[in-house]
Formats: structure tokens, C-alpha cells, sequence
């Protein structure tokens, strides 16, 4: 056992994986976790929330190992495997939304100053203050909602 300053640590993993190996020794998952452990010197979250199903049927299994193995499995961090939307990003973009709004008032009204500005502002992806913000809004809630 490694030791660190004075004290010794205790290595829990290792104390739940020799006893579900002595429960049953001809386990195959059990071995190849000990080689792992043994090769490595860790087991991944997956590893251990399978070593902690084998070991909750071991009849004499200490309860605080399991629940320091546990606590371990918690430390973990999740790692999210599933692939990344890109739609997703571009849909909720909202110079899209304002470039729409830009689009639709000038449509009805072509000489809109303004307007015609914060579009250019927009499709050189430039800085777009919010008080340019509200007065997009206002000129679209206006111009265009007022006369539906």
C-alpha cells in the first residue's frame, strides 16, 4: 500500500474487487477488472457502477466499502457521448431573427433609413447594441404588426 505523509491510504476499490473475487472466482467481469486495476491503477465510472452491482450480491460485503466506492462514482465525472446538434445553434441565433424582421420592413417600406442601416449592421455580423435592439423591435411591431 502506497503511503502519503503518515497516514496509509485505503485502497477500496482494490478490498471490493478481492472479495467479490473470493465470493465467486471463476467471475470473468471480476478478473478483468482486477487485471484493469491492476494494469492501470484505475477503472473507469462505467467499470465501477458494474464492480458495485456484482459486489451488492456479496453476501458479507462491508457496507462502508460500498458506499466509499460510491461516493468515488460520484466524484466521476459524466461524459456525454451523444453528438451535437448544429441546427439547433444557428435556429436560436438572433441576428437571423433581426435580419427577418430588417427584411420584412423593407420590403413594405424600401427607403427606410434606419432600417437599411441596422440590416447592413447585421449582415456584417457587427456589434448590435440593445437600444438598437429595441428600436428594431418597436420599428417592426409598428410598421409590420400594427398593420396586419
Amino acid at each position: 500500500m502506497p503511503l502519503q505523509g503518515n497516514k496509509k491510504k485505503v485502497d477500496v476499490i482494490d478490498k471490493v474487487l478481492e472479495a467479490c473475487y473470493q465470493y465467486n472466482k471463476d467471475a470473468l467481469f471480476v478478473m478483468s477488472l482486477m487485471h484493469q486495476y491492476e494494469e492501470r491503477g484505475s477503472l473507469s465510472k462505467k467499470q465501477l457502477e458494474g464492480l458495485i452491482a456484482k459486489a451488492r450480491k456479496v453476501p458479507d460485503m462491508p457496507v462502508g466499502w460500498l458506499a466509499a466506492v460510491e461516493a468515488i462514482i460520484l466524484k466521476m465525472p459524466t461524459r456525454d457521448k451523444t453528438p451535437i446538434d448544429l441546427t439547433k445553434n444557428t435556429e436560436t441565433d438572433p441576428y437571423d431573427k433581426w435580419i427577418g424582421q430588417c427584411e420584412a420592413i423593407l420590403e413594405k417600406y424600401p427607403a427606410h433609413k434606419r432600417v437599411v442601416y441596422f440590416e447592413t449592421l447585421l449582415k456584417q455580423r457587427k456589434p448590435f447594441s440593445l437600444i438598437e435592439q429595441q428600436e428594431l423591435e418597436k420599428f417592426y411591431r409598428l410598421l409590420i404588426e400594427g398593420k396586419k
